[in-house]
């Protein structure tokens, strides 16, 4: 057998990255940022300071099926908390006399090392897991479906993530028994065991859990629903009853609620100021030369929690009645020809940007429908209203995934449902930051369903 055959030893990951953050930290402070003065009083706030900031973050919260852009989310996040870390002890030690711009630089240069050597193991891991088969954890699926044989593809087609799939049950034929499965999980070693729950009884669930509790393996079950939405299931106690949290939502955090609200001021403000201060009386003066009536176009649509507030776009239509009623369509002629230019680029959204100012949307989310297709859409569509758990945005995932503009069948919106759902549950700032990005280009490029 193999010396790298076993995994086990991946518990020893998490103390050396900290041993090795805090090195880091520790020895760029003394070389570069307290040169001739004591660094023991720094050296104790920072390390315990950083341990702190690290479980509060969740830093070393990384696993093998982390994906990387959640990786960078924690690192960004940690780095964050660290510069004000560095900054409170400077308030607090006058005496040291360390100032603002080295320690923007210490912070950087100490933030910018770890990510590197961070994203360094996590690569080197998944090289040792391709190449010598180390580091794997063995698995077996009890079930068999769409599911598990789009699981069992996973496990078998990415090595990297180091699972080695040894075998699918399927309990429907009743060519193999729960008693088959569990002796060959024992007698081959099994290490996690991953059930579908449409295949089993309820018998069957509580036997295989009593079995993986017995035998010290590690269960998990992949949940039974019709369609494919992400769920993040949270075992929590209350006093000492086990209760079951559906999903997470990263918003709720007051620190991510914090870091996304300063975000939206901050760049809503730049838009403002620099971009419609100076496009709104042209278009103003275009819009008006073309037809009758008023700049803004004001709509009542559903926010945060189901609350209606009155969205602005720059009009892009002719005046008329239905305009609360009915979604623009290809070549609609209630679309001005200054309208279809200002659709075509997204411009007539822009003043959208004030209503993040005001609190009512984010530059990021779930984008708002007509207040009617909103109570419409509620009762055809499962999982609809799970989309104002947070702020609508001015874009959003589901935006540049390709479901945007006219919703042409109920496809397009359990995709765009399916969309937003994953953002609301796996939100990060450096996600924001892609959609952001993703629809300026979009802007520029053109999208084909912008009319």
């Amino acid at each position: 057998m193999s010396l790298f055959k076993h995994g086990r030893y991946s518990g020893y990951l998490r103390p050396i990255s900290y041993l090795i953050d805090l090195s880091i930290i520790n020895g760029i402070a003394f070389i570069y940022l307290l040169k001739d003065k004591d660094p023991f009083t720094f050296m104790l706030f920072i390390s315990i300071g950083w341990v702190l900031l690290s479980v509060y973050s969740n830093f070393y919260e990384v696993y093998r099926y982390t994906r990387p852009v959640s990786i960078l989310s924690l690192a960004l996040k940690q780095g964050v908390f660290f510069l004000f870390l560095v900054f409170a002890f400077s308030g607090l030690y006058h005496e040291l006399e360390i100032y603002p711009g080295p320690i923007v630089k210490y912070s950087l240069l100490c933030f910018s090392i770890i990510i590197i050597i961070k994203f360094t193991i996590y690569y080197l891991l998944q090289k040792y897991r391709v190449s010598f088969g180390g580091n794997y954890r063995t698995t077996v699926i009890f079930g068999s479906n769409k599911k598990t044989l789009a699981l069992e593809t996973f496990f078998n087609k990415n090595p990297e993530y180091g699972y080695l799939h040894r075998k699918t049950f399927a309990f429907k034929t009743k060519d193999v028994s729960l008693d088959d499965a569990f002796e060959f999980v024992l007698r081959e070693r099994i290490e996690e065991i991953y059930c579908s729950i449409s295949e089993l009884s309820n018998s069957q669930i509580t036997e295989i859990v009593d079995f993986a509790d017995n035998n010290l393996k590690i269960l998990k079950f992949i949940p039974d629903s019709k369609e494919i939405y992400s769920k993040r299931l949270n075992y929590e106690y209350y006093d000492y009853i086990p209760i079951l949290t559906l999903r997470t939502i990263p918003l709720e955090d007051s620190v991510n609620l914090f870091i996304k609200r300063s975000f939206d001021i901050l760049f809503s403000g730049l838009v403002i100021v620099f971009i419609l201060s100076w496009l709104t009386p042209i278009l103003a003066i275009l819009i008006k030369l073309e037809s009758k009536g008023p700049v803004f176009f004001k709509q009542s649509r559903n926010g945060f929690n189901y609350k209606e507030f009155d969205c602005y776009k720059f009009r892009s239509m002719m005046p008329n009645e239905d305009a609360h009623l009915y979604q623009a369509t290809r070549r609609d002629e209630r679309v001005t020809k200054v309208g279809k230019f200002i659709r075509k680029t997204s411009i007539d959204e822009l003043p959208q940007f004030f209503n993040v100012l005001f609190g009512d949307m984010s530059i990021v989310g779930p984008r708002p429908h007509m207040v009617s297709h909103t109570n419409m859409y509620a009762k055809r569509i499962d999982k609809f209203m799970v989309r104002h758990f947070v702020k609508p945005g001015i874009t959003g995932l589901a935006q540049t995934s390709g479901y945007r503009g006219e919703v042409e069948s109920d496809k397009d919106i359990i995709g765009r449902v399916k969309y937003d759902i994953f953002y609301i549950e796996n939100w990060s700032l450096l996600l924001d930051l892609k959609i952001i990005v993703q629809t300026f280009i979009n802007a520029v490029k053109g999208d084909d369903k912008a009319y």
